[in-house]
């Protein structure tokens, strides 16, 4: 009698991927950024932190378990990021309440807040991009392709 699999993916040797997000994960980290995108723009949270505050949900990442949900958040310009934090963290369990009027799921996850620091690495990443010495090494990797390619033109 062979054993039945259970969530999550497994490599052909039996092993558990590490890392991959199931499609309904996915799906309803989705559901769950909209209606906390929602809930947060018709200003439905009172603490006082959070009032009149324009806050970004730019992802919601679930638990395989679809228990717990991590959602990434930011402030508009960046400004109080750490009182607003503990404000969505204070509000957390008033937001699950909210949340599992809006989205239909069998159990609604714990909400955790996180700050998004993926706007801060985009920032550093093209900092990076832009200096001379990187921008130097950079352009002869284009006049070397634009150079191949005019030779294999000519050869025809």
């Amino acid at each position: 009698m062979t054993k039945k699999r259970r969530g999550g993916q497994q490599s052909p040797f039996g092993a558990r991927v590490q890392g991959t997000t199931s499609q309904r994960q996915l799906r309803v980290g989705e559901e769950l950024r909209h209606a906390l995108a929602r809930i947060l723009r018709d200003g439905e949270c009172r603490d006082p932190v959070l009032e009149r505050v324009s806050i970004t949900v730019t992802e919601v990442r679930m638990s395989p378990d679809l228990r717990n949900a991590t959602a990434f958040v930011m402030p508009l310009a960046g400004t109080n990021a750490t009182e607003i934090i503990a404000g969505l963290e204070r509000s957390a369990n008033f937001l699950k309440g909210l949340v599992a009027r809006e989205v239909q799921l069998r159990n609604t996850p714990n909400l955790v807040f996180a700050l998004d620091d993926s706007f801060d690495r985009a920032d550093r990443i093209t900092a990076l991009l832009t200096r001379p010495e990187v921008a130097r090494d950079l352009r002869p990797q284009a006049a070397e392709a634009k150079t191949l390619t005019n030779n294999g033109a000519d050869d025809e």
